[in-house]
């Protein structure tokens, strides 16, 4: 799986890489600003393209506006921003384009290499993966209707369906049957009233709801 990455801290960069060739990805191409990032995707047009929210000239959201340019100029193209800090508005830009193959995670977590790898891989294979302090800060910000209605259990089930997890990721970690965790997941869909369509894509309107960036 060919990998691209854009971090202008050489020093990072050079980490980032052996973090990825330790999880199975091939890293094509390297770069520290977003023009050469828009170059290496278009010559290499990689599995995965991993993005610095902040990078040359401006330093302020190079990494986002050419993350959601890669993704209207090769759809479908998994990408993973790292940001130093939270900054949940980049993950619902991010989102609100495009819900599949998408991640926002703090630079922090590439210490945890085995952990990163699996999110940085559940990006590459068409899902999500949210930082859990962004969720975290979601959470106490978003006590608005309609998810006021959700019980505490209800809004650890939706931010950890933020984070990207599968149910049985979820009900490893609250330490629940996968079944309760189906059935926290429908009384999520009917409080916060979801249309009746496929399970998959009401997950991502329940994630989108909860980001505050749905559209509808």
């Amino acid at each position: 799986m060919r990998a691209v990455i854009a971090e202008d801290s050489v020093l990072l960069r050079v980490g980032l890489i052996k973090v990825l060739e330790t999880g199975g990805f091939q890293v094509v191409a390297e770069t520290g600003d977003a023009e050469g990032l828009l170059a290496a995707v278009a010559e290499h047009r990689p599995e995965l393209a991993l993005i610095d929210v902040r990078m040359p000239p401006g330093f302020t959201d190079e990494g986002v506006r050419a993350a959601m340019e890669i993704r209207r100029r090769w759809p479908g193209t998994p990408v993973v921003l790292l940001s130093q800090y939270v900054e949940e508005r980049y993950a619902a830009d991010l989102l609100s384009a495009n819900t599949s193959g998408v991640g926002y995670l703090l630079k922090q977590r590439v210490a945890d290499v085995a952990d990163f790898v699996a999110a940085v891989r559940r990006v590459a294979d068409g899902g999500t993966a949210l930082d859990p302090q962004v969720v975290a800060q979601l959470l106490l910000r978003r006590d608005s209707d309609p998810l006021a209605r959700l019980t505490p259990r209800e809004r650890e089930v939706l931010g950890l369906m933020a984070e990207g997890r599968s149910n049985a990721g979820i009900a490893q970690a609250l330490v629940v049957s996968e079944s309760a965790v189906a059935k926290h997941i429908n009384n999520i869909f009917a409080k916060l009233d979801l249309p009746v369509v496929d399970a998959d894509h009401r997950r991502v309107l329940a994630v989108l709801r909860f980001l505050g960036a749905s559209r509808a």
